[in-house]
């Protein structure tokens, strides 16, 4: 995400990438900001206005994204976060969010209510890797959160089967998961 508006204050998206459930980058673009770019955020965001100067429209990724992932599973982390800047909704019953899966959250100290962690703790518990140290890459967060649910896959999809989504026959949710993971490159 890089900032527009008054100070870069609101976040935008300028880069956007899918994997497979193989970890294999389907798409991985840069966007041309609907908005004139305040701040760049490249010590986070890797992204620099040489990057958008032949980005491709927001409209035009937004479709590509909604084709790849339309009828699939997404995984991702925060992907509330990352529809949003793409203004794309999907179905909750596939999606698979690293944020939002009990196991993986922490609970406050005072209230013990679960909150989310950040990607980058979770990829260095989970996988024993070090990601978004510098700039983020949208590959890397993408690809953690995939694996994460990966080694959790089990008895993730039995938490999610025994909530209020409709669990689907096995045969048919390992054909959806062929586009798995979504992420941006956000802060």
């Amino acid at each position: 995400m890089v900032g527009v508006g008054l100070d870069g204050q609101r976040s935008v998206l300028a880069r956007v990438c899918v994997v497979n459930s193989a970890g294999n980058v389907l798409l991985d673009q840069y966007v041309r900001p609907l908005e004139q770019v305040t701040d760049f955020r490249t010590k986070v965001s890797g992204i620099r206005a040489a990057d958008l100067r032949d980005a491709a429209a927001f409209v035009d990724v937004q479709r590509q994204v909604a084709s790849v992932l339309d009828g699939r599973i997404i995984v991702g982390h925060a992907l509330q976060n990352d529809l949003e800047a793409l203004m794309l909704s999907h179905r909750r019953k596939d999606v698979r969010d690293t944020a939002k899966y009990p196991p993986l959250m922490k609970p406050q100290a005072r209230t013990g209510k679960l909150k989310p962690r950040a990607l980058r703790h979770l990829a260095a518990e989970q996988l024993g890797l070090a990601i978004q140290v510098g700039e983020h890459s949208p590959v890397d967060d993408a690809r953690a959160a995939l694996y994460i649910y990966l080694k959790h896959r089990k008895e993730w999809e039995r938490w999610h089967a025994g909530g209020k989504q409709q669990r689907q026959p096995h045969q048919q949710r390992q054909q959806h998961l062929s586009a798995a993971a979504l992420a941006m490159a956000d802060l």
